[in-house]
């Protein structure tokens, strides 16, 4: 059964990353653990990108929300992780509730501008908010438990948060509700005549979204020991939307794979050159052009002419 094989692979992936750092690379571990954390991002921006079909700007919003409320809770506060985090991400959560509220009362290009500028407001908020949010010096030196304090230790910690994430997405993407917006995406008057309320869909895919991006942002902020204006910005929601798109929008695995090879193929550039930004708008276009359906939709493509020409 294909969901039987997509667990053992997942589980055989999950086992794979857990014995990274007996390898006794930090580089590794530390690149890994970005990755693990900007695949969470994208895989909550695809909730609304890829079953939903709603292209949302703005989504860096709620992965920052969660990084200040939790760098803040644990920091300023004192809070316990064991609070701190699930305080974030329903606050995060909440945030998404209210602006899809207004959001999905429009569509397409409108309800894209929409969700950048309730964003823009939000990064407004954490650059003139200098006395909590730290401004644009940025919110540092946030307080981690001690047991999460080492890098191998954080990296477990990472890796058990984002695949209990990616399981809740995954049963939520292919529950009654996933398959719902799946239909809302296709064909939403149709879908709206057979009595399925599309717009109190959409706002509860932009909810379920805005809460994992909150939950990826509260990882990010504690693996920097830090959150900063520009992880609000824009530019933020326009690299987790380009990660999607080059994994594959119509697929679950897509934004995975897309993200891990975004990621890696930025620093990988950064090496060599300063010119990453000219490398993505050619990225970008590659996908436009030549890569509608993302990686994902290139394997596929390679799969059928290469059984095409095995055929007698």
């Amino acid at each position: 059964m294909p969901e039987r094989r997509y667990l053992i692979a997942s589980a055989v992936v999950v086992l794979l990353l857990a014995l990274l750092p007996l390898g006794g690379s930090r580089y590794a571990i530390d690149v890994a653990t970005e990755v693990l954390i900007y695949v969470l991002f994208a895989l909550s921006l695809n909730v609304l990108l890829g079953f939903t079909g709603n292209v949302s700007f703005g989504h860096a919003a709620y992965f920052a929300i969660g990084g200040y409320a939790c760098a803040i809770l644990l920091t300023t506060y004192g809070w316990p992780l064991l609070f701190a985090l699930p305080a974030a991400v329903v606050l995060a959560g909440t945030v998404a509730a209210v602006v899809g509220y207004f959001c999905v009362r429009l569509t397409q290009i409108y309800f894209a501008m929409l969700t950048l500028a309730f964003a823009m407001l939000v990064w407004g908020v954490a650059f003139k908010w200098k006395e909590v949010t730290g401004g644009d010096d940025g919110f540092t030196g946030i307080k981690l438990p001690a047991m999460l304090g080492h890098y191998t230790s954080y990296f477990w910690f990472t890796l058990a948060v984002v695949a209990a994430a990616i399981a809740a997405l995954w049963v939520i993407c292919h529950s009654a509700f996933g398959l719902t917006l799946i239909a809302v995406r296709e064909n939403s008057v149709r879908t709206g005549f057979i009595g399925v309320d599309t717009r109190r869909m959409r706002w509860a895919a932009f909810t379920v979204a805005g809460t994992f991006a909150g939950l990826a942002g509260a990882l990010f902020g504690m693996y920097h020991r830090g959150m900063y204006i520009e992880n609000a910005y824009w530019t933020e929601s326009a690299q987790v939307l380009i990660m999607v798109l080059l994994g594959g929008i119509h697929s679950f695995v897509g934004p995975i794979i897309g993200a891990a090879v975004l990621y890696l193929l930025q620093i990988f550039t950064n090496q060599y050159t300063t010119y990453w930004p000219t490398v993505l708008g050619l990225i970008l276009l590659v996908i436009v052009l030549v890569l509608p359906d993302g990686l994902i939709g290139l394997m596929a493509r390679l799969r059928a002419y290469r059984q095409a020409w095995r055929r007698p």
